[in-house]
């Protein structure tokens, strides 16, 4: 039977499109389908609920499945925010003219009982769900079997690699004794400089085999010895600020002397393996979680210091409870535990603790509810007045994004931003509030309000394409606006190159630039060497830490001199307390931003605040 066969067969018996559909996958992937109805149903809460299809949930299982993003048998690891995902859904979206929900789809609320009543008089799951079920089966088949061409693909260019790497080096080898023989030493008479081309290709295929014994002997570790067994992840706190004050070279440095480090002090029963970046993975049988412990501080003390630069360190543990479970959970309990460690001003080193769970359930929740939001208009913008101390009056606002979810509430953004930042749904929210806050300026306009500037957020994502100038060029016309006041907000710690190009791009457009969060970083001045910003942004810890002491209210008088001497405007945000207020009017710093003055608010509340 086909896919859409088998499907069409479990809806008529009366199974939820979710089960329906990954059922007929199931054998795809040896599982029976009892396993595989009671996974689906357990994911399967959005369509009961009347919000996101079944047949997304199914799917993205699917596509976990096989792409080895998600495993049936664990709900903890994460299957949306995935650029396969995405494409799905975007595919999906595409082929169901926009119907994503189950409420559009049936044309009834599946929630309440009266549109359960005529779901069910009418026949609509045999009459509606086929169309979602079989557009999802075709982009399934479509996807699945292009990932089998890549992966043929893949293994055939890396056998040719390897044939090709065997020959060139029996090539060289020969040539090597030739020139022996000759008594000839110069190597470009021989043409060997083609040897060099390939070692960028070699040094893939080391990686990957690294990648490869080191798991296959993590495996055989697991499953055959009787100690205890912990997966310690850990990185290098910040490890991007030494690479900007001392060169990706020195940062280099330092990674092959963590590796050589490891080397001499794992035994041939302790692997590790450098998977990426600064990111490093040590797997150890132990004896007592004293003797874990006291291999991690071994293991610290030799890699804490390198030529005299300290390196902080976070160590992630996670201790095997279930040796039947996937590597790549045991891996991402140790990777959970590391993030949370990095966070942690009392220890650098944290075991995995049942509650990290939650983290990636409430990520699962923004993935799944994030399309939603953006189309019931849960989103909002917010904004928080900018002040002059000396005028007491607004003198423009920050346009910030809050969710307002119908279930749960509100959701700050320091609950959902980081997770959409690395999905790269950011840019639909973006988009939404660079919107909001030019539709806001067109009202002020239309109300004799011409002199309040909004200013909002520009992310990361955005300075690595260009799309951004043409989305805000079509916001400003649409809405007749002077682009001066609708202010870019760009954050000093992202990669300087990327910043002083989109700045300057984004300035001979006409736009006001705000550097944002300065003195946050390590990069600050360097940037206000190379960037076009109009206004500095002084970041909220930076004032909090120079008001301190009289040294550091000193460095603070000396930053305001010095942007008043480069022609630049100053921001103080996080003003909170009747000290800062006084001492910043003292140094000649007029504008603030914080809660002294005002939170962050509704339009509407903000506009009588405005009137007032």
């Amino acid at each position: 039977m086909t896919h859409k066969e088998k499907a069409d067969t479990l809806l008529r018996q009366q199974y939820h499109c979710s089960q329906a559909l990954f059922g007929a996958f199931a054998e795809d992937f040896d599982i029976d389908l009892k396993t595989a109805f009671k996974v689906s149903t357990c994911f399967g809460a959005g369509m009961r609920q009347g919000e996101v299809c079944g047949c997304i949930s199914a799917s993205l299982m699917i596509l976990g499945m096989a792409f080895g993003f998600y495993n049936a048998q664990n709900r903890e690891l994460e299957m949306y925010g995935n650029k396969k995902t995405r494409e799905f859904i975007d595919e999906f979206k595409k082929r169901m003219c926009g119907d994503t929900l189950c409420r559009d789809i049936l044309a009834q609320d599946i929630k309440t009982a009266e549109g359960q009543k005529i779901i069910k008089q009418a026949g609509l799951i045999l009459k509606k769900c086929p169309r979602a079920i079989n557009h999802s089966i075709d982009i399934l088949e479509e996807m699945l079997a292009e990932h089998d061409r890549e992966m043929a693909e893949n293994a055939a260019m890396m056998a040719e690699y390897e044939q090709e790497m065997q020959d060139l080096q029996r090539e060289k080898q020969e040539a090597a004794a030739l020139m022996k023989e000759s008594g000839r030493t110069d190597a470009d008479k021989w043409n060997l400089e083609k040897f060099a081309d390939h070692d960028e290709v070699q040094d893939v295929m080391k990686r990957n085999n690294r990648k490869y014994r080191f798991r296959r002997n993590v495996g055989e570790l697991v499953y055959s010895s009787r100690k205890p067994i912990a997966f310690i992840q850990f990185d290098i706190r910040r490890f991007k600020i030494i690479n900007d004050l001392y060169g990706e070279r020195f940062g280099d440095e330092i990674l092959y002397f963590i590796i050589d480090q490891l080397k001499s002090i794992c035994n041939e029963k302790q692997y590790y393996l450098n998977p990426r970046s600064d990111v490093f993975m040590i797997v150890t049988e132990y004896e007592t979680e004293e003797d874990l412990m006291a291999f991690i501080h071994k293991v610290d003390d030799n890699i804490s210091s390198f030529k005299n630069v300290r390196l902080q360190l976070s160590y992630g543990v996670y201790s095997v409870e279930d040796k039947n479970m996937e590597l790549r959970q045991m891996e991402d309990r140790a990777a959970m535990a590391r993030k949370a460690a990095k966070n942690n001003v009392v220890t650098n080193i944290l075991f995995y603790k049942e509650q990290f769970k939650e983290l990636l359930y409430s990520r699962k929740f923004i993935e799944e509810s994030m399309q939603t939001a953006i189309a019931d208009h849960q989103f909002k913008m917010y904004l928080q007045p900018k002040f002059s101390i000396t005028k007491n009056q607004i003198v423009g606002a920050e346009a910030l994004v809050r969710w307002i979810h119908p279930e749960r509430g509100m959701i700050y953004p320091n609950e959902f931003i980081p997770a959409i930042e690395e999905n790269g749904f950011i840019k639909e929210v973006d988009y939404f509030i660079w919107s909001e806050a030019a539709a806001f300026i067109r009202q002020c306009a239309e109300m004799g309000v011409t002199d309040c500037p909004v200013s909002v957020n520009v992310s990361r994502v955005h300075l690595q394409d260009d799309n951004c100038k043409d989305v805000l060029k079509k916001i400003i016309e649409e809405n007749g606006i002077k682009k001066e006041l609708l202010e870019l907000e760009i954050t000093e710690t992202v990669n300087d190159q990327q910043i002083s190009k989109k700045a300057y791009e984004l300035k001979e457009k006409g736009f006001k630039l705000l550097m944002d969060d300065f003195g946050s970083g390590y990069s600050s001045l360097n940037i206000l060497l190379e960037t076009p910003f109009d206004v500095v942004k002084l970041d909220k810890k930076f004032i909090e830490n120079m008001m301190v002491s009289d040294k550091g209210k000193l460095i603070l008088e000396q930053v305001v001199t010095m942007a008043d001497r480069l022609g630049l405007g100053l921001l103080a945000e996080g003003v909170e307390t009747e000290e800062q207020v006084d001492v910043l009017r003292r140094i000649g710093c007029d504008l603030v931003q914080g809660y002294y003055y005002a939170k962050p608010m509704p339009v509407e509340d903000f506009f009588a605040l405005l009137q007032g």
